[in-house]
């Protein structure tokens, strides 16, 4: 093959390489980079939680036991007079109802919802209710925080969950309790969103920060013109909106599409004292350090003593004691020096030279803060 084909190829397959390199390099720059609807929302434009005692009938003898949960037939009868039918007072207290249970309804009502739109609902049970598998859920009011009615909720329950019993045997797979009613609520009442009001409106930030805030306002300034934003802390960005409603909305859009400049979040560990699970971010660091670490048993045991009286004795008796062992094992503190880590990477290497259990790391990642070398905040959990 002639030589200047092979340098053709050489140059043609570094500048293919380089291509690659640059594409992995871009890809890698927008995969980090965060948007301005993942970092902020509009102040006010938000969901709302909704919640409403109903009743799930037509159950297959799986209904609460009546006798001990006055409130299902209370509920009941109170939703049979608003259909007209009246019992009795003392026959209100004697319902022996199998097939009905009282349960809580729980829904989420997201902005901009209209009447007559659809929610999912969740419904749980609120007494001893075996199962609701195969129930329905009769009307229920869902009520917000303010105690207005915004939805009502009725239908068929779908309950992941399966359970036989015979015998004094039980077999159950997933929770029976409780159950979902896709599309179940309709929407009654709106709740009004600031959106549309006045001549600007607040983003909040999921996190306080500076750098973020000042970042947001950057990008909105920049691509919409100088005096469009403005961060009034590390939480609240104000911004400018168009007062026509169309054009708000298509200002949204664009703007929450913006791109922001990664920056290097705070040091933070986070430790979950409960589970013992430790997890630290990218800017974590540690200084030079000595770590010494030992653990500490103590084991106790007990042995039953049978003591006999000697023979021919009149007033002897055979007593039974207890002999308690008891072992202390401290297992050796070998001092371990610990180099400066100024990378995520080079700090789980030195933790995992300590050879410690995430128990003891609770410990130890408390004693480098307070000896000042963890350059990091501890969030406990």
């Amino acid at each position: 093959m002639p030589a200047f084909l092979l340098l053709l190829m050489t140059l043609f397959s570094r500048q293919r390489t380089l291509w690659l390199l640059a594409m992995c390099l871009i890809s890698m720059t927008d995969a980090q980079a965060a948007r301005i609807k993942e970092v902020a929302a509009i102040e006010g434009v938000r969901s709302n939680q909704l919640t409403g005692f109903g009743l799930v009938v037509g159950l297959d003898g799986t209904g609460d036991q009546t006798t001990q949960m006055p409130y299902t037939s209370q509920g009941l009868n109170n939703y049979l007079q608003q259909l007209g039918i009246t019992l009795p007072a003392a026959s209100v207290s004697q319902l022996q109802l199998k097939n009905v249970a009282a349960v809580l309804v729980t829904a989420q009502l997201p902005a901009f919802a209209r009447p007559g739109q659809t929610l999912d609902v969740n419904v749980s049970s609120l007494g001893n209710s075996k199962s609701l598998k195969g129930g329905m859920l009769i009307a229920t009011p869902l009520k917000g925080a303010d105690g207005e009615v915004y939805a009502l909720a009725q239908g068929n329950l779908i309950v992941g969950g399966a359970g036989a019993a015979a015998g004094g045997s039980k077999v159950q797979i997933n929770h029976l309790s409780a159950g979902r009613v896709p599309d179940g609520a309709q929407v009654e009442r709106s709740v009004p969103t600031p959106l549309q009001l006045g001549d600007s409106f607040n983003l909040g930030l999921n996190a306080s920060d500076f750098q973020t805030a000042r970042k947001v306002a950057q990008a909105i300034n920049q691509k919409f013109g100088p005096g469009f934003a403005r961060a009034l802390d590390g939480r609240t960005v104000q911004v400018k909106a168009p007062p026509d409603a169309n054009d708000r909305v298509s200002f949204v859009a664009e703007m929450e599409e913006l791109t922001l400049e990664s920056s290097i979040p705070s040091a933070k560990v986070v430790i979950n004292a409960r589970t013992g699970s430790i997890v630290l971010n990218q800017a974590v660091t540690l200084g030079p350090c000595a770590i010494a670490h030992g653990n500490l048993s103590v084991s106790i045991s007990s042995t039953p003593v049978i003591s006999q009286p000697s023979p021919l004795s009149p007033n002897g008796q055979t007593v039974v004691a207890e002999k308690a062992n008891i072992q202390i094992k401290q297992e050796p503190g070998i001092l371990i020096q610990v180099p400066a880590a100024p990378q995520l990477s080079d700090v789980v290497r030195a933790l995992n030279a300590l050879g410690a259990t995430p128990q003891d790391l609770l410990a130890i990642l408390q004693a480098i803060k307070a000896a000042g070398a963890l350059n990091a905040e501890l969030e406990v959990i």
